[in-house]
C-alpha cells in the first residue's frame, strides 16, 4: 500500500478515482481547490492550487506517489491565457514539487484532444497535432512531465493516460447534453450519424488509472477509450432505449446546414459574450469520426469493470432520475478535474 497524492481530486475523473484507491487500501490526500463534494470519504483533504509551487508542494507532502489530474479542460474557456497558467504552468509546478519532495511516481491525465483531427483508430504513434489551445495546452504539459522523467529515467515511473471524451454520471459534457436533449425531445441529428466515436466511462478510466500505479520505472503512454466504437446514430439509439424510447433518430440535418448555424451561433457569441451550447467546433466535432487504438492498454491485462453499453444506461437511469445529482464542485486544483 502507498502514499498517495490526488491533485485534482475534487474535480470529475478525480472523485470516482479517490474511493477506488482508498478501497485498495492505500492513504490518499486531495489536493485541491475546493473539497470534495461528498466529502474526502476516508481521504485527507488539503487546498492547493497548480498555479502556486510552494502551497502545491507542501499539499504534497509525505506522498510517495502523485496523480495529476487539474486541469481547465472545455474548449471555450476565457482567457485563452487560461489554459497555460492551469495547464502547462501547472504541470511545471507539479513536476518541480515532485522533483523536491523526491516523487518518483507520476501518473498525468492528458487528453485524445493532443491529436486533433486523426486517421481512424489512432495509436499513440500518431503525430500530435492539436487543433485548439486545449489540447495544445496538455501537449504542453506531456513534455513537461517527460522532462521530469528523463532526469532520473530508470528510477522514474511516469505514465500518461490519453483518455477520449470521458461521460459519466454528474459529468455535464457531450453525452450528458445529448441525453438532457434526447429526454427532453429537442435533439436534432446534424449529418448521417455514420461516423463513429471512442468514448469513455469515468468509472473504466478510474480503473484503469488506479492500475497504472502499478507500472514499473519508465516512461508509459496510453490512449484511453471503451470499445467498440459506436457511430453516432447507434449511440443516439442506446440512449433512447435507455431511455424507454424508440430507437428512432429520425431525420438529419445536412452537415454544410449544421456548421453554418454553429458560426452564426459563434458571432452570437462574439457579440453578446454569452456561452451558447452550440458552435462550429463542436459541430465539426459531433460529425468527425474520432477513434483510437487502445491496443495498448489490452497488453497491460487491464479488464474494465463496465461494459460501454452498460455504463451509457447506467449514466442515463442516474440523469433521468428524480434524485439526479448536480455537477461537481470541485475546481481541480487550478480549474477543472481531468483530461
Amino acid at each position: 500500500m502507498a502514499r498517495l497524492a490526488v491533485i485534482g481530486g475534487s474535480g470529475f475523473i478525480g472523485q470516482r478515482l479517490v474511493p477506488v484507491l482508498l478501497q485498495a487500501g492505500h492513504e490518499v490526500t486531495v489536493a485541491d481547490l475546493t473539497p470534495p463534494q461528498d466529502g474526502a470519504g476516508g481521504a485527507v483533504f488539503r487546498p492547493a492550487d497548480v498555479r502556486d509551487r510552494a502551497g502545491l508542494t507542501a499539499a504534497l507532502e509525505g506522498a510517495e506517489a502523485v496523480y495529476h489530474l487539474a486541469a481547465v479542460h472545455r474548449d471555450d474557456v476565457k482567457p485563452v491565457t487560461r489554459y497555460a497558467e492551469v495547464n502547462v504552468a501547472g504541470a511545471a509546478n507539479v513536476c518541480g514539487a515532485c522533483r523536491d519532495l523526491g516523487i518518483d511516481r507520476l501518473i498525468f491525465a492528458s487528453t485524445a484532444a493532443v491529436y486533433g483531427i486523426t486517421t481512424p483508430e489512432a495509436t499513440e504513434e500518431h503525430p500530435p497535432a492539436p487543433f485548439n489551445a486545449y489540447g495544445t495546452s496538455k501537449l504542453q504539459a506531456e513534455e513537461l512531465h517527460r522532462a521530469w522523467h528523463a532526469e532520473a529515467p530508470a528510477a522514474r515511473s511516469l505514465v500518461i493516460v490519453r483518455p477520449t471524451a470521458v461521460f459519466g454520471e454528474n459529468n455535464r459534457g457531450n453525452v450528458y447534453q445529448l441525453v438532457r436533449q434526447l429526454h427532453a425531445g429537442r435533439f436534432l441529428m446534424i449529418g448521417n450519424g455514420r461516423n463513429r466515436k471512442s468514448i469513455a466511462y469515468v468509472g473504466n478510466v478510474s480503473a484503469f488509472l488506479a492500475a497504472a500505479l502499478d507500472f514499473g520505472p519508465g516512461s508509459h503512454l496510453f490512449n484511453y477509450a471503451d470499445k467498440p466504437d459506436l457511430t453516432t446514430r447507434e449511440l443516439v439509439e442506446t440512449v433512447l432505449q435507455a431511455l424507454g424510447r424508440a430507437p428512432r433518430t429520425g431525420i438529419g440535418v445536412p452537415y454544410a446546414l449544421g456548421y453554418l448555424g454553429g458560426l452564426v451561433c459563434d458571432l452570437a457569441a462574439a457579440l453578446t459574450s454569452a456561452t451558447l451550447p452550440v458552435s462550429a467546433v463542436r459541430v465539426r466535432k459531433f460529425c468527425s469520426t474520432t477513434t483510437f487504438s487502445t491496443a495498448r492498454v489490452a497488453a497491460t491485462g487491464f479488464q474494465a469493470p463496465f461494459s460501454l453499453q452498460e455504463a451509457l444506461v447506467r449514466t442515463v437511469r442516474h440523469e433521468v432520475s428524480p434524485r439526479a445529482g448536480t455537477p461537481p464542485a470541485g475546481g481541480g486544483g487550478g480549474g477543472g478535474g481531468g483530461g
